[in-house]
């Protein structure tokens, strides 16, 4: 799963993101609910998201890991819940995640969690980048009062393949998930306007996915922009163009990134 864009690019994208979410949350009431997180309010949204940033840049500098994150993380949001300004707290966190993630050597090593991923220098800028990246999505969602059109979401094309590809290779291929079928299930998935494409295999046994068309004869094909594929996918869209068996209920059912 070798990451798509430069680490600068990841970088810019975070703080381009950060500055989006924190703009699209800005004013009273900070308890507007999130249509694309049913449970979540916007003061939810923001002290998730800089609670991550906190726990990630605390991994950047060795202080946390996989089994030591669970108190850290528990104060951090809280904070994030109690800060007077929440969007200006969020801000603070972003900044240094990405001042930690540049200062850091390129030949960092520290934890990483998803499947065949670039070193981690570089794996933890593209994973910020895409948790900032949908989670200004959601604030956009929060002001809209409705899930957004690829249009509104302005996301960059190539963020937006480079997310897809972390979604398919890196996140849907974990054991941990739940894309589990007694029968074999193929999905194409297509994006028109950069001509990248996916070949998802789903059975009985943890998925697999490879970058290209490798199957003639798929079970289903998912297809649109690369924005309207990467929002859908991470089911903040409803433009993705279906053919064949509904793969994307099956998705939509199985498959859900959460916190834990």
């Amino acid at each position: 799963m070798p990451a798509r864009l430069d680490f600068d690019d990841y970088i810019s994208a975070l703080r381009t993101a950060a500055a989006r979410l924190s703009d699209e949350t800005a004013g009273p009431p900070d308890d507007r609910p999130v249509p694309t997180c049913p449970d979540w309010t916007t003061r939810d949204l923001l002290a998730h998201t800089g609670m991550v940033h906190r726990w990630a840049a605390g991994i950047v500098r060795g202080e946390l890991n996989s089994g030591n994150s669970e108190e850290a993380t528990t104060r951090f949001e809280a904070a994030g819940r109690a800060a007077d300004d929440a969007g200006a707290w969020l801000l603070t966190g972003a900044t240094d995640l990405a001042d930690e993630l540049t200062a850091a050597p390129d030949d960092l090593q520290r934890f990483f969690f998803l499947n065949d991923a670039p070193p981690p220098k570089l794996a933890w800028a593209r994973r910020q980048c895409h948790e900032t990246t949908i989670h200004a999505v959601d604030g956009l969602s929060a002001r809209l009062g409705r899930m957004p059109t690829a249009a509104e979401a302005d996301l960059d094309a190539q963020v937006a393949v480079d997310g897809i590809d972390e979604l398919l290779r890196g996140f849907a291929t974990r054991r941990s998930e739940k894309l589990i079928l007694e029968s074999p299930l193929t999905v194409v998935i297509e994006t028109a306007d950069t001509g990248c494409s996916w070949t998802l295999v789903l059975s009985d046994g943890p998925a697999t996915c490879d970058e290209g068309v490798t199957s003639q004869h798929p079970d289903a094909r998912l297809s649109g922009t690369a924005a309207q594929v990467y929002l859908g996918l991470w089911n903040r869209g409803d433009e993705l163009a279906q053919d064949g068996v509904d793969a994307l209920a099956l998705w939509r059912d199985k498959m859900h990134v959460e916190w834990g």
